[in-house]
């Protein structure tokens, strides 16, 4: 299973990260290469942009900020799921609301992680969401 429609290269989950915060992104995108299984492909400071990467790219998976310019991550979401309906979508929110929440699902998104989870649960939320791409025990697909 691919998420996006294009090629998984050797089992490796191609990402696209999206946040209109540059210093978090960096770190974002930092954090998610170190992970063996995990490559980003690109990344986006607005959800017009988002948008665009994910139908150029075609990744497995994209990581987006709820809160941005151009285009929320709640409209990008709904818009990317229309199109890309394999797609993993993973909101990231610092916003515990119910409501925000309730919102992604209702767009299609995946899961909702608050930022401050971020460490511990991204890449195993990723890995866990397209099992199909993700290394076997030996580290190959």
């Amino acid at each position: 299973m691919n998420g996006g429609g294009g090629p998984a290269t050797q089992g490796v989950i191609r990402v696209v990260l999206a946040d209109d915060d540059e210093h978090f992104l960096v770190s974002l995108r930092a954090l998610i290469d170190q992970h063996p299984s995990l490559s980003v492909e690109a990344t986006a400071t607005d959800g017009v942009r988002a948008t665009e990467l994910v139908r150029d790219l075609q990744p497995d998976a994209i990581v987006i900020d709820l809160h941005m310019p151009r285009l929320d991550g709640v409209g990008a979401i709904a818009q990317l799921r229309e199109a890309h309906p394999t797609l993993c979508v993973i909101a990231l929110t610092g916003d515990d609301s119910h409501e925000l929440h309730e919102a992604v699902a209702a767009a299609g998104g995946d899961a909702v992680m608050l930022k401050s989870e971020i460490v511990e649960d991204l890449a195993d939320r990723l890995v866990a969401t397209i099992p199909m791409l993700a290394p076997g025990p030996d580290g190959r697909s």
